[in-house]
This record gives structure tokens, C-alpha cells and sequence, in this order.
């Protein structure tokens, strides 16, 4: 079974409601919706207007699909006073309250929190910090001071690593880490890869040094972190701070660094902060061409995950299916 199948059956085993707060305004995630419910990998709950969604797609009204107006559903001012009372001491009036409760995000991320739906997918026509802001406020952490990062999935034909599927953390959400915030997007990471892959995650910690090559703070917190999470969790393969070609070349790292737990074989990297975690993604997805999933997040309470905004079809209906599949587990 290839990759993506074993996605899609692996979302298919316990189907979950997903909602897309922006069904009104993206094509694309009205394809990829309808491609998840016909093939029973999702449920979906449409958020807009039912007469204009039917209007501009004439076949959605025979499909399986929820389709809730913010405007005119009953659970905007359940919604509205809740969002108050959560927000009250941050400044927020009622007046902004009833207004957000109308907004296809903070509704959406309502219906979440509130169980009507198991979680939300969003991105293709808003960026990250708005598909964000409201479950950040709203869901929050599974736990206090849990750190809620984001992670790309990349996946797809590749000389250099060898078919084989990659994490790169984070590249959306922790703008720069401390060395303890490295450990435990880390510790993500590997949760993730476990949850979708029978494979042994091998956690790579990023830098522009290879064991000691340079010198700098940035060198020095991967350093810091590359210890902690070894020291933390003896049972994952990991290892740095190394250069990107000493975690995907086996003839590098071992000229570099022979005595590296990592021979070349990395299949998590993770990055000092989010500037090259952005810069890395990006490159690996347009350039060497790979398919890119995400950003999935980890640490809310509930699923939340984006897409970049020129995700195509396929690979917003593998985020939806990867989406599911950490509902299951919640």
C-alpha cells in the first residue's frame, strides 16, 4: 500500500466531521471536500451561505454536506457570549463578541471547541496568523504551558531522500524557540511521525555547523536542545546541531562527523526557528517539487490545521485526511 492510501485508509476507520471556514470563497477546498465524502474519508461541515453555495456549485445540494450561515444560525449567540466571557478580561466587548461569532474562523473554531465538529481546516484563502489568531484564543493548549507548533509534512519521488517522506518543524507557528521550545516541537514531531509511519523516526537538529564547525547563539541552542532532547528521550535516534547535507548524505556526515546518531538517514529535521523553517519548506516544495502537507498543528486541545494558499487539490485532501486521523485520537 503507497503512502497515500494507507492515509486515506487509516481516516476512513473512524470518519470524522471536518469544517472548512472558507467553503464561500475557495474552489479548490470545495474540491477537495467533495473528493473526501464521496470517498468516506471525512465529513465536512461547509461555512456560508446555503442559497449562494448552491448557486455558484449547482450539485452540492444532492451531496452529503453540512452547510451552517453564521449569520443566521442559532448558535451564534451561544457562541457570541462565550466568546465574551473567554475574552472579557483581554478587553473584549460584547459588541466585538456578536461580531465575531459571525466570522466564518472564530465560528468555525467555535463549532470545534464546542463539539459540533471534530476539527477545522483552513488556509487557502487566509494566511496562517488569521487561520490561527481564534483557535489560539479560543481551543488553546492540551495542556497550560504546552507550546502548540506546526509542522510540514513532505512527501513524493526525491533522489536525494530517497522517496521517503519528511517532517520540518516548525515553519508556521514558533517564531524562535528557545532551546527547551526545540525539545519539545521535537517531541511533536515524533509523536506525529508515529501516529502515520511504521518507520523509525531519526530527529536531525538543524544548523549551519556540523558538531562544532562554527560558533554562535544560534549554533549554540540547537546545540542545547540537540542534548536536551537526547537526554530527555534516549529512545528516539537524534542528534546535532548538523548541516542539512549531513542529515540526508551519508557521505557527508560521515566525513563530518562520524560518530553521528544520524548516518545520513534523517527523516525529522528540525529547524532554529521559523524564518529557515519557512525558507527549507518552501525550497523543498517548489524546488526539488515534493508534495507538502500543512501546516498540521500539534499541542491544541482540538485539530486545527492550515495549508498554504497555492496548496493544490491533492494536497489539501491529504491534510484533510491527516486531520482526521489526529481527531481519532483525541
Amino acid at each position: 500500500m503507497n503512502l497515500k492510501k494507507q492515509i486515506f485508509s487509516m481516516a476512513k476507520q473512524d470518519v470524522k466531521k471536518i469544517v472548512f471556514p472558507e467553503a464561500s470563497s475557495s474552489d479548490k477546498t470545495i474540491e477537495a471536500v467533495r473528493y473526501v465524502v464521496r470517498k468516506g474519508i471525512a465529513k465536512a461541515i461547509l461555512i456560508g451561505d446555503e442559497s449562494a453555495l448552491y448557486l455558484r456549485y449547482s450539485s452540492l445540494e444532492s451531496e452529503n454536506l453540512q452547510i451552517i450561515n453564521p449569520k443566521t444560525s442559532d448558535l451564534k449567540n451561544d457562541f457570541a457570549k462565550e466568546i465574551f466571557e473567554l475574552r472579557k478580561e483581554k478587553g473584549m466587548t460584547k459588541q466585538q463578541a456578536e461580531e465575531l461569532a459571525q466570522d466564518p474562523i472564530y465560528f468555525s473554531t467555535m463549532l470545534v471547541k464546542n463539539g459540533y465538529a471534530d476539527a477545522m481546516v483552513s488556509g487557502a484563502e487566509s494566511n496562517s496568523a488569521d487561520t490561527f489568531k481564534a483557535p489560539l484564543q479560543l481551543i488553546k493548549g492540551k495542556e497550560k504551558d504546552s507550546l502548540i507548533s506546526s509542522i510540514m509534512l513532505y512527501m513524493g519521488k526525491n533522489h536525494a531522500l530517497k522517496n521517503k517522506p519528511i517532517l520540518i518543524s516548525d515553519c508556521a507557528l514558533v517564531e524562535n524557540p528557545t532551546a527547551e521550545g526545540l525539545v519539545e516541537i521535537a517531541k511533536n514531531c515524533v509523536d506525529f511521525w508515529k501516529m502515520l509511519f511504521i518507520e523509525e523516526p531519526k530527529v536531525a537538529f538543524l544548523s549551519y555547523s556540523t558538531n562544532g564547525s562554527a560558533k554562535g547563539d544560534s549554533i549554540d541552542k540547537v546545540r542545547k536542545g540537540a542534548e536536551l532532547f537526547k537526554k530527555t528521550y534516549p529512545y528516539v535516534i537524534a542528534d546535532g546541531e548538523m548541516q542539512l547535507d549531513c542529515a540526508i548524505m551519508p557521505t557527508s556526515q560521515s566525513k563530518k562527523n562520524p560518530d553521528c546518531k544520524i548516518k545520513g538517514d534523517a527523516n525529522i529535521f528540525i529547524v532554529p526557528d521559523i524564518n529557515s523553517g519557512n525558507l527549507l519548506g518552501k525550497s523543498i516544495h517548489h524546488i526539488a517539487g515534493l508534495t507538502g502537507v500543512g501546516p498540521i498543528t500539534q499541542g491544541f486541545k482540538r485539530p486545527i490545521s492550515d495549508m498554504t494558499r497555492n496548496s493544490t487539490i491533492e494536497e489539501i485532501v491529504l491534510l484533510i485526511a491527516i486531520t482526521a486521523i489526529q481527531a481519532q485520537l483525541d
